[in-house]
């Protein structure tokens, strides 16, 4: 256990920190999930609907550091195509 004051205000943040991240990485595979059910069934319209959530949920894992950059897009880019086969 932390003895300084300084060390148990990190194990604090660290605790806040990874609630925060761990809600978030489990809303953004849901969301995902949610999406590769849509495509599984073939249904282009709510596919379609359901791709700006996605968007926005990645766009948010970049903005608090949750994933890098080029992995969000990479995602975009293959869900977005895997629409558009529809």
């Amino acid at each position: 256990m932390p003895i300084t004051n300084s060390a148990k205000k990190a194990l604090r943040q660290n605790k806040r920190r990874h609630e925060r991240n761990l809600k978030q990485s489990r809303h953004l595979k849901s969301e995902i999930k949610a999406l590769k059910k849509l495509l599984a069934v073939k249904d282009k319209k709510a596919a379609t609907a359901h791709l700006s959530k996605v968007y926005n949920a990645l766009d948010k894992a970049v903005k608090t550091n949750l994933i890098k950059k080029n992995t969000a897009s990479r995602l975009k880019s293959r869900l977005t195509k895997a629409v558009n086969k529809l």
